[in-house]
């Protein structure tokens, strides 16, 4: 249903809500800031994890170790950030997209905590079973990043808009 002016009233209500992050350094959020060290890890443990499969080498287990577990704990950091955010910012929290962006971003710390863990302790081999995870963890970060996407460009959330002159 719209109003006589055209515009959607649910929508309107929306974004009327802040979204001013709640955890920010000099008004730069911390989330968007930390979110990239578990992205470019998730995918630095897939790429050892195919280099292993394809050269044999045992250093790039090593490394997929490192990477997978780094990516863990980075991540961890960045969604508990995320989560604050979440919680703390009415106007977030207002957004379906949030919403998405944590359930997918949630499964991914917990597929790569289980990709970690798992070579950590011997419990599962790197090959199938550390790729396949690796492969289930860079197809959860492009979903999460699809809906973060959406939150940035679609929404603005974590955007600093300066006044125009």
């Amino acid at each position: 249903m719209s109003e006589s002016n055209g515009t959607n009233p649910v929508i309107s209500k929306i974004e009327e809500k802040t979204t001013t992050s709640a955890v920010a350094v000099a008004g730069h959020p911390l989330h968007a800031m930390t979110v990239h060290f578990p992205i470019a890890l998730v995918i630095a443990t897939l790429a050892a994890d195919i280099m292993l499969w394809w050269t044999g080498d045992p250093f790039w287990e090593r490394a997929g170790l490192w990477a997978a577990g780094v990516a863990f704990f980075s991540g961890i950091a960045a969604g508990l950030i995320g989560t604050a955010e979440l919680l703390l910012v009415p106007g977030i929290r207002a957004r379906v997209a949030s919403w998405a962006h944590g359930i997918a971003a949630m499964a991914l710390i917990a597929v790569a905590g289980a990709n970690w863990g798992g070579r950590f302790t011997g419990a599962l081999d790197t090959l199938p079973h550390g790729l396949g995870l690796s492969l289930l963890a860079a197809m959860l970060t492009g979903l999460a990043g699809w809906h973060g996407g959406k939150l940035i460009f679609d929404h603005g959330i974590g955007l600093m808009v300066s006044p125009k002159d």
